[in-house]
């Protein structure tokens, strides 16, 4: 779409929008995160393990990475909304399902598996609805600002949340939270309007997503396998490698041949895009892999209740909602570089302070002060990371480049998951737990060198491949 096409939208039409948008992402957030207090409550009830968890909540973020992609391409041919829609739905069935499941199975089956699918649905359209309606940098940093602070509330806070209503009432309750959220997304959804007509006649490569799908899902398989056989683990992330190598290959081949593939190559080309891509998938890898981390070191370790372990992630979600409502004010004085920069450097020093402070301190407080400093870090850094990535391709490949970008974000979200729970629940210690964090801030120095190289300037679509551009 042109800028004088763009430029003819209605003001109005973006008035109601980000509502139902922004909670969208609280929800989908929340369901990563709240089932982190919720471990010893849904193990005992449903007679299974810790490790039986953990294996739902990473289902859970795998199946969103792994079809996130397909999500945001099936936009271009049914539309943005009644993708937004359908996703809505099946989430909310899973949801329902989750509350009265009598076992891990049917667990699975309705919180990783339908809520999973119906967030691979959902989320790609609230970042195109976003990108599209909202065309000034700072207009669209403020609501990029407000669906990433509820996003990273969602996350941060889902313990709280979940603690709360597990306290209260039951871990079953928080599903049910869960689906009048959405009830209440739906309603809010008729103000939406879809700002580009649907194409019937737009192709989708379902050999690619199926190829794309089982790389992911044997990538992080392999990564789960780490603490019960090395050779395993190689074996799946080898495997892995090897099949995503062949959707690459296979989206040359129907390039060449004039077709058109899950993605376009010209996505990977973008030096800017990349980097960015890499700055998300770090930034959901240290929010997500922290969450996990000390959320199970305090119940499994110390000892506390679900609510007691919430309260304390309480500093985590004011550091992400102050500095993701402040997107806007942020992005007027200073560039998308420098904030991402920054973020990763004060999210990192609050991993070393978190490790300085709980390991000389038995109280649970503690934890606050290395909290609070990643929550503002991960909120600094979010927004810009979206912002540049999405900023940077027009708004035909919008759809394509959603679907990467969450699915990136996600694969991130399932990695940090994976990764530190892995150390963890290997080695229930101390010594695991600070091993756990120090790994997540090691990950976070790839995501500040890779935001070091990013472009100084405004990111413009208009320019799609930097590969000499200034640092």
């Amino acid at each position: 779409m042109s800028d004088a096409a763009a430029s003819e939208r209605p003001s109005g039409a973006t008035h109601g929008v980000l509502a139902p948008l922004a909670l969208a992402q609280f929800i989908c957030s929340f369901a990563g995160s709240n089932m982190n207090v919720m471990i010893n409550d849904i193990s005992e009830d449903l007679d299974t393990s810790v490790q039986g968890v953990q294996l739902a909540i990473t289902i859970f973020l795998l199946v969103m990475a792994a079809l996130m992609i397909p999500g945001g391409k099936l936009t271009d041919r049914y539309g943005r909304k009644r993708c937004f829609l359908a996703g809505l739905a099946v989430y909310g069935v899973g949801a329902l399902l989750s509350a009265v499941a009598p076992g891990l199975g049917v667990l699975i089956l309705g919180n990783s598996i339908l809520e999973g699918v119906g967030t691979a649905l959902l989320i790609p359209p609230v970042y195109i609805l976003t990108t599209l309606l909202f065309t000034e940098v700072t207009s669209r940093a403020r609501a990029f600002g407000a669906v990433m602070a509820l996003g990273g509330i969602g996350a941060a806070a889902g313990p709280l949340i979940g603690g709360l209503i597990t306290s209260a009432i039951s871990w079953r309750a928080a599903f049910a939270f869960q689906a009048l959220v959405i009830v209440l997304i739906i309603i809010l959804s008729r103000r939406i309007e879809d700002p580009l007509p649907p194409d019937p006649t737009s192709p989708f490569d379902t050999a690619g997503a199926i190829l794309s799908a089982v790389g992911l899902i044997l990538l992080v398989t392999g990564i789960l396998a780490a603490d019960n056989n090395v050779w395993l683990m190689i074996g799946l992330i080898v495997l892995g490698a090897l099949v995503l190598w062949w959707f690459f290959r296979s989206v040359r081949a129907k390039e060449r041949a004039g077709e058109q593939p899950l993605l376009s190559t010209s996505l990977f080309r973008n030096r800017t895009s990349n980097l960015g891509l890499v700055t998300q998938n770090i930034q959901w890898l240290l929010l997500m892999g922290t969450s996990f981390v000390v959320a199970t070191y305090l119940q499994v370790v110390r000892g506390y209740d679900a609510i007691q372990t919430g309260v304390i992630f309480t500093a985590a979600t004011l550091g992400l909602l102050a500095s993701s409502l402040a997107a806007e004010r942020l992005a007027r004085r200073w560039a998308q570089r420098t904030l991402i920069v920054t973020g990763f450097v004060v999210a990192i020093a609050g991993v070393g302070v978190l490790l300085a402070l709980a390991s000389g301190s038995p109280s649970a407080w503690a934890f606050a002060p290395g909290l609070l400093l990643i929550g503002l870090g991960l909120g600094l850094a979010l927004t810009p990371s979206v912002n540049v990535v999405q900023s940077s391709f027009p708004d035909e490949q919008q759809g394509e480049i959603s679907g990467l970008s969450r699915s990136v974000s996600n694969l991130g979200s399932s990695l940090g998951t994976a990764i530190a729970g892995t150390i963890l629940v290997a080695g229930l210690t101390t010594h695991a737990y600070g091993a756990a964090m120090i790994t997540l801030a090691v990950l976070g120095l790839v995501g500040l060198a890779s935001a070091v190289f990013l472009p100084r300037g405004p990111v413009s679509s208009t320019t799609p491949s930097l590969p000499h551009e200034p640092t």
